[in-house]
């Protein structure tokens, strides 16, 4: 898949720079070389097997702006429905309400960080877009069932 194809462009950008690696890529009809910091996610069809552009371009922003959350009449506003219609096509796809599903999708890449990078708790809180440490500690239990610092330290073992 797209991780091999990653991998190999990385490859060539090493060894033979970035030219070639974009050069590769435009031959396979590959986009561009994607770099470490690039997510790599499941798009929202394969994920929920829901096929709703309008909710598919919602979770698009709401994955974009982890760090900064976007208000859900704001993301109505940008997609062209109403807060309430934004509400309905959640509840009818996903059951349950965009700004529950923000949520979660903040925790789940709060949860990648804690398992993945020896980044500090703070850090993780920030950029996923939590007000304080607290408040973040808080979510996870209420999420995860456990707090940030013991899924740390459980990964760690």
């Amino acid at each position: 898949g797209a991780s091999c194809m990653d991998l190999m462009l990385h490859r060539i950008t090493k060894d033979y720079g970035e030219e070639l690696a974009f050069w590769v890529a435009d031959q396979m009809i590959y986009s561009a070389p994607r770099t470490s910091t690039n997510a790599q996610r499941m798009s929202v069809l394969n994920k929920t097997g829901v096929r709703h552009v309008k909710l598919a371009q919602t979770v698009d922003l709401m994955w974009a702006n982890l760090e900064d959350p976007i208000p859900p009449s704001e993301l109505a506003d940008v997609i062209g429905l109403s807060t309430r219609q934004l509400e309905r096509l959640f509840q009818r796809y996903l059951e349950t309400s965009p700004k529950k599903y923000y949520l979660s999708l903040r925790l789940e890449k709060a949860r990648n960080l804690l398992r993945q990078t020896p980044m500090p708790i703070i850090d993780i809180a920030v950029a996923c877009g939590f007000e304080s440490p607290s408040h973040f500690s808080k979510c996870y239990k209420k999420h995860y069932g456990t707090l940030p610092s013991r899924e740390r330290a459980f990964e760690t073992q």
